[in-house]
């Protein structure tokens, strides 16, 4: 599995907003590729969100994001994110990862 990590601070009080938008931009990227989000939110910062998405391989990822970034509906939805962005925290950190092992038992 192929795995992308965001971390980025959004306004208390535009939660609601960013999981809409975030609703919104999970149906565009689902018409074009399979995959599973997470977001998680800090207990000790409030502002601070971060946000795990598995894709089954890198080159299907790559390939899907090439069609997906040419929508104008994802574009407006990736403006209206960034709007939400903490002002002295606007930066959006992103990060690869590969996963090893999908499942562990207990």
């Amino acid at each position: 599995m192929f795995v992308k990590v965001y971390q980025y601070h959004i306004q208390k009080d535009k939660t609601d907003e960013y999981l809409a938008i975030q609703e919104k931009a999970s149906k565009i990227y689902g018409r074009y590729i399979d995959f599973h989000t997470l977001y998680l939110n800090s207990k000790v910062d409030a502002t601070k969100w971060i946000e795990i998405t598995r894709y089954k391989d890198e080159n299907e990822y790559q390939k899907s994001l090439a069609m997906i970034n040419q929508q104008e509906k994802i574009q407006e939805l990736f403006e209206a994110f960034q709007s939400l962005l903490v002002t002295d925290k606007n930066e959006i950190s992103e990060e690869d990862f590969i996963e090893k092992k999908e499942k562990y038992t207990f």
